[in-house]
């Protein structure tokens, strides 16, 4: 797992207007995790500002990977500039698309690479930031004798109990913090005697 244990992200849509000499810049930010995610929301952005100019981007995902397009724009002045203002931020799981209507007047490739710049920072700056925990999802399966035990360690970890499933046995199903899962096993294994089964899938949030 190469993702770090935790991120600083921006959970809600945002929108922002920036003018400069008489273009006009829109810039969105999105919570984004997979390139999926990215496809939908710039489809989304096209579809409804169709008739501008350029739709330029940068994103940034929690394993490191980053991608930017200028869009029809002179290289360098749009895509990477949108993403040096991520990084600014020390963003992760983000995506920030500026939306340029051109006004007639070129800007020139600094001033042009500038206004990107500010556009996405500008989005960034008035969103809230959020520190984010990397869970891992695990399933336990205990005694009912056991039950109590499982519920005090978990509540003590701040772990996350999704669902309960009751029949013979209880089957827990758990979003555990990653770096925490190793003390919740040995302390759960030595309160009830190695009678508690943990199980680990390879699935990962950020909560």
């Amino acid at each position: 797992m190469n993702s770090p244990h935790q991120i600083k992200t921006i959970d809600k849509f945002k929108e922002s207007i920036l003018t400069e000499k008489k273009s006009t810049f829109i810039a969105q930010v999105y919570s984004a995790s997979s390139e999926g995610e990215v496809k939908g929301y710039l489809s989304k952005a096209k579809k409804k500002y169709y008739n501008a100019s350029h739709h330029c981007f940068a994103y940034k995902f929690s394993d490191g990977y980053n991608r930017y397009s200028d869009a029809g724009e002179p290289s360098g002045t749009a895509g990477v500039r949108i993403l040096n203002a991520i990084d600014h931020f020390e963003l992760t799981n983000q995506l920030v698309i500026v939306i340029r209507f051109f006004g007639g007047v070129k800007l020139g490739v600094g001033p042009l690479g500038k206004a990107y710049y500010l556009s996405a920072h500008k989005v960034l700056s008035e969103s809230k930031i959020v520190t984010k925990q990397l869970f891992q999802k695990v399933k336990i399966k205990s005694e009912f004798d056991h039950v109590d035990i499982v519920h005090r360690i978990l509540s003590r970890y701040n772990s996350i109990i999704v669902s309960t499933d009751y029949q013979n046995e209880i089957k827990f199903s758990c979003l555990i913090k990653l770096i925490e899962i190793d003390s919740i096993s040995q302390k759960l294994a030595k309160l009830a005697k190695n009678n508690i089964i943990i199980t680990r899938f390879q699935e990962f949030v950020y909560k």
